[in-house]
């Protein structure tokens, strides 16, 4: 018997009910224990009572059914109580987890279990020692100012990566006013969530409690930082001047740095890291690179269809979102087409991202081509994989592994899997995932397929920019439940 109206409304007043009370838990968990919670990847810090809704809801897309938050709360009620260490804690999971294996255990003890060693170390992190990582940003254009929106965001207590910094050249008298306006307001990303305060005197700006002092300099060897209480940094280089290892080694000339991480592709023997793919080669390197937006987006989802089916080779097309390298009209440019307008173009360009796959996964060197075409929109790129594999499939069967691949393994924080006959390039506009497998669009003939791959190539990149400081600092919460 279908449910009246005045029943939907008091379910959904239910609904609502324990959606708030789960705020404060979330809230305090955060600041007091550096836990991070989430629903199958969806963020709960600083999200409304209709955002948890709306993040249980989509839990029908793993389990066939919605996830009760009469569930959810109890289960968070334990993880608080447990006065847990640093850690990211997947609810949906967890909950998952306790259902087939708790075997009627109390609900306290199998989160005690779960946790282990973390309970009762109230935010400790992994590394006793840590007492917080000092982050400097050099450089503050889009990949800068949404790391400064990210590192804001997971503050924490304070004792994790904590944003010191950003150093930049003097554009003009009120420069300080424009770097905090452009900080608050974003036309793609939108406003800052929170509050931005202005010091002009002493060249510092405030957000959310973030003290970030402003450095003007032209020279990335010609700093001090021990001069404002910043002591071995990691420098984050958002500028992509320097790639090489020599370039961005002046960073390590200034006192204050102790390692520099590069957010572009780095040249010569530069460790090239997708987080989630091959971080072992950060080990104790004093310059990383990131690599690009296209290999972090491309590298995961790789990796997963070579270790099921084998890779014999392919190509990899790029339709990108233009950026502030091209000319919004015809200009001269010293790279080829990209002097024309990006505005009104399709623009044909190279990308190195097919040659840069190798370094992260060496298995598929020399496999692939790839090219880009640049296109008339402000974000959100797609990769397109043609691929040919070692063995036949078929779209019903890669699609279900590449659905499983993004939500229990550990891959489940850099890939995605959506299917659905209406997502556009603005749906994934703040996608906290490498790349996103769009499956309606998979197309397969025996033993090729072509996998269709959006991805946030600004705040998706960020992210796995932030991984990959976490790792640096040795500040990586662990996760549970356990992949």
């Amino acid at each position: 018997m279908s449910q009246t109206a005045e029943e939907h409304y008091e379910d959904w007043s239910d609904r609502l009910a324990l959606a708030e009370a789960m705020i404060p838990l979330i809230g305090s968990l955060y600041r007091d224990n550096n836990v991070v919670t989430s629903i199958y990847g969806r963020g709960l810090i600083n999200e409304s009572a209709i955002h948890i809704i709306k993040a249980h809801r989509f839990a029908r897309r793993v389990d066939d059914v919605e996830l009760d938050l009469a569930d959810t709360l109890p289960l968070l009620q334990a993880v608080a109580a447990a006065d847990p260490g640093a850690a990211s804690i997947d609810l949906a999971r967890l909950n998952r987890k306790y259902k087939l294996e708790g075997a009627g255990r109390d609900l306290n003890e199998f989160v005690h279990g779960e946790l282990g060693d973390l309970v009762g170390r109230r935010g400790a992190h992994p590394a006793e020692e840590q007492a917080g990582q000092d982050v400097v940003l050099y450089g503050f254009g889009r990949i800068g100012r949404l790391l400064a929106r990210i590192l804001i965001d997971h503050a924490g207590k304070g004792d994790g990566l904590k944003l010191r910094a950003v150093v930049v050249r003097k554009g003009a008298d009120n420069d300080l006013l424009k770097r905090a306006s452009l900080l608050r307001r974003d036309s793609v990303h939108g406003s800052f969530q929170g509050t931005i305060a202005v010091d002009e005197e002493a060249n510092t700006i405030l957000a959310n409690g973030t003290l970030i002092q402003v450095i003007y300099s032209d020279d990335p060897a010609g700093v001090d930082y021990t001069a404002y209480g910043i002591t071995d940094a990691i420098v984050v280089d958002n500028t992509g001047r320097w790639r090489d290892r020599d370039g961005l080694a002046q960073h390590l000339s200034c006192p204050g740095v102790s390692r520099v991480l590069l957010t572009a592709p780095g040249k010569g023997d530069l460790p090239n890291v997708v987080a989630g793919i091959n971080e072992p080669a950060i080990g104790q390197e004093p310059i990383v690179s990131a690599a690009s937006c296209t290999t972090n987006a491309i590298v995961p989802v790789l990796k997963a269809v070579s270790d099921e089916y084998g890779i014999a080779g392919g190509h990899v097309e790029t339709v990108h979102s233009f950026t502030n390298d091209q000319n919004l009209i015809d200009n001269f440019h010293r790279g080829e087409r990209r002097g024309r307008s990006a505005a009104l173009n399709m623009v044909l360009t190279e990308t190195g991202a097919a040659k840069a796959v190798a370094k992260a996964l060496p298995e598929l060197a020399g496999k692939l081509t790839g090219s880009s075409i640049r296109v008339p929109t402000p974000n959100v790129s797609m990769a397109i994989l043609n691929l040919t594999l070692d063995r036949p499939t078929d779209k019903a069967e890669i699609n279900q592994y590449l659905q499983r691949t993004a939500l229990h393994t550990p891959l489940h924080k850099q890939l995605d899997f959506v299917d659905s006959p209406e997502v556009v390039s603005s749906d994934f506009v703040g996608s906290q995932y490498a790349g996103i497998v769009d499956g309606r669009a998979t197309i397969t003939a025996d033993d090729r397929v072509v996998l269709y791959v959006w991805y946030d190539n600004e705040f998706g990149y960020s992210c796995q920019v932030v991984r990959i400081l976490e790792r640096m600092a040795g500040v990586h919460p662990p996760a549970f439940p356990k992949a």
